[in-house]
């Protein structure tokens, strides 16, 4: 807990002014707010709200992109390549520094996001803080199904460890 304050407050005031000009480019290119704020399920399925910096136009449906039809459709103009740089992420070092995430951990689900809840409490994952990333997030995204990703929630829940987190903390840096 104390290197995720640590660690959220280098990183936010690394990326500060990235953040604004992100902000600002979004505000210019957009209608509406240069953050969104996303119920999300947290430890022991406790909602929080979790900013991240709005890819979808105003109205967009509020549920899992990859859950919608036609995606592209909903999507910003900057949408695109903060969505596959993961920059629209960087807000969320604002709820680590709070405590209602954690650098690493299952990334927390949306709240209508049913069937990966029930999975996840039935095997004692929402026993976790959730993270920015985590394992499954290395090791496939939003392209695992549910049932995979909960496995690999799982796994992370039963081997977890600093050097674990390290690892994961590493890929993702590779990753992104």
């Amino acid at each position: 807990l104390i290197l995720d304050i640590f660690a959220s407050m280098i990183l936010l005031l690394l990326f500060v002014l990235p953040m604004l000009i992100i902000g600002v480019t979004i505000r210019l290119t957009s209608k509406g707010a240069a953050l969104h704020w996303s119920k999300r399920v947290g430890i022991k399925n406790i909602i929080f709200e979790m900013p991240k910096f709005r890819t979808m136009q105003i109205g967009a449906p509020d549920i899992a992109t990859h859950l919608m039809k036609n995606s592209e459709e909903y999507m910003t103009s900057v949408g695109h390549v903060l969505r596959k740089t993961s920059l629209d992420e960087l807000p969320q070092l604002w709820s680590v520094l709070k405590g209602d995430m954690s650098m690493v951990g299952p990334r927390p689900a949306l709240h209508n996001q049913e069937d990966l809840i029930a999975l996840r409490t039935k095997k004692n994952i929402n026993e976790l803080i959730p993270g920015i990333t985590g394992w499954a997030q290395i090791n496939g995204r939003d392209e695992v199904p549910i049932p995979e990703k909960v496995a690999l929630d799982e796994y992370y829940l039963c081997n977890r460890s600093f050097a674990l987190d390290m690892k994961i903390l590493c890929r993702t840096i590779f990753k992104v």
